[in-house]
């Protein structure tokens, strides 16, 4: 399976008619936010598979060309505190950045965050009962506490993803969020049983039914 993710970034090879070309062997695609509806749109659309995604702290809607306000792309899927399987993976969400100012949703304290978290908790054990694991992918906008953040507040990573990633050890968790300009820039660091993804622009994962989660 190839898993197509993208943040923060409208990338002109993917928006575009040569998407099937580049993209067309992709089998899912999560957005991690901060992206306009009509891309992804465009994304679920053209590559015909299902889109998940969280909002980022930038997303707050867009009046259409008839007045009308919309806040989500349509045919897409917000995994915000929830945990759906697709593809026969265990994908669940948390969006939002640290709060910072007060203008704006889907920011929050690391507190409020750690409780978004437990609201999942009921799927996470339903989860492992069924399956024998608790999730495959955790997909977010901010990245987690130290790994792929930034030091002023905006960016500053949540502590409690690095809590989800101890206890119910994701196989990845893949981010946006954080800009990234320098080609020497990590973009993928293991932390304990997880690989970090920072999906700005995009990044393509293959999963490997030879190396399970």
């Amino acid at each position: 399976m190839k898993i197509l993710a993208v943040s923060d970034r409208v990338v002109e090879e993917i928006y575009s008619a040569a998407i099937e070309q580049q993209f067309g062997d992709v089998d899912l695609v999560l957005a991690c936010g901060d992206l306009p509806t009509r891309y992804l749109e465009f994304i679920a659309a053209r590559l015909d598979v299902p889109l998940l995604y969280v909002f980022g702290n930038h997303d707050q809607g867009i009046f259409t060309s008839n007045g009308q306000f919309k806040s989500a792309p349509a045919g897409c899927i917000d995994v915000d505190e929830r945990v759906v399987e697709v593809q026969g993976l265990l994908i669940g969400g948390l969006e939002g950045s640290m709060c910072y100012n007060d203008q704006g949703e889907h920011q929050y304290t690391d507190w409020d965050m750690q409780q978004k978290a437990f609201h999942m908790t009921p799927s996470l054990w339903g989860n492992r009962l069924r399956h024998g694991r608790f999730l495959d992918i955790l997909i977010t906008h901010a990245p987690p506490y130290q790994i792929h953040d930034g030091t002023d507040l905006c960016h500053t990573g949540f502590r409690a993803f690095r809590w989800v990633m101890e206890f119910y050890r994701p196989r990845y968790l893949i981010h946006g969020h954080q800009h990234v300009y320098d080609p020497d820039s990590p973009v993928r660091t293991t932390y304990r049983h997880t690989q970090v993804v920072n999906a700005y622009r995009y990044q393509v994962i293959d999963w490997s039914e030879a190396n399970p989660p």
